[in-house]
């Protein structure tokens, strides 16, 4: 009876070693990034026929957070709405609201109708607004014309 109970006990001895290697494995990981508090930054709106997309970022350019009308849950033609801008920006600011952002200067792009609302939510959200600027590419001269077509 002792030479069965034995091998019980080898097996019971080897499988232990190899569940708290991959326990140990488990316990270890990432720690959390913790997210710095930023004053000032940029909010770039890009607002077009179809969507407004915003983003939030810091005074070099790295971005701390971003939501469009598609994000926010609009669908189809909904995303193009004034409404649609307003709550998207809404719900952006929700999101960075921890990260102390106070002021900031706005950078608009495109011809949507999102746009404007958008800038209401902002300024009445209790952020400052330094600036405002809009950065709409504008038509120059248009591109070469088509050669005169011979018969």
């Amino acid at each position: 009876m002792s030479e069965e109970n034995t091998p019980i006990t080898e097996t019971a001895t080897t499988e232990t070693p190899t569940t708290d290697v991959a326990v140990s494995k488990i316990k270890g990981g990432k720690k959390k990034k913790s997210k710095s508090k930023i004053t000032k930054g940029r909010v770039y709106i890009t607002s077009t026929y179809n969507n407004t997309i915003l983003s939030v970022t810091d005074q070099t350019g790295n971005v701390l957070a971003w939501g469009s009308s598609g994000r926010a849950g609009f669908k189809g033609s909904k995303k193009s709405t004034p409404y649609a801008g307003q709550r998207t920006m809404e719900d952006l600011l929700s999101r960075i609201k921890d990260r102390g952002l106070a002021e900031v200067d706005v950078l608009v792009k495109g011809v949507g109708s999102g746009r404007d609302s958008a800038i209401r939510a902002l300024q009445g959200s209790g952020v400052s607004v330094l600036s405002i600027k809009d950065q709409t590419p504008t038509a120059h001269g248009g591109i070469r014309p088509k050669k005169v077509r011979r018969i």
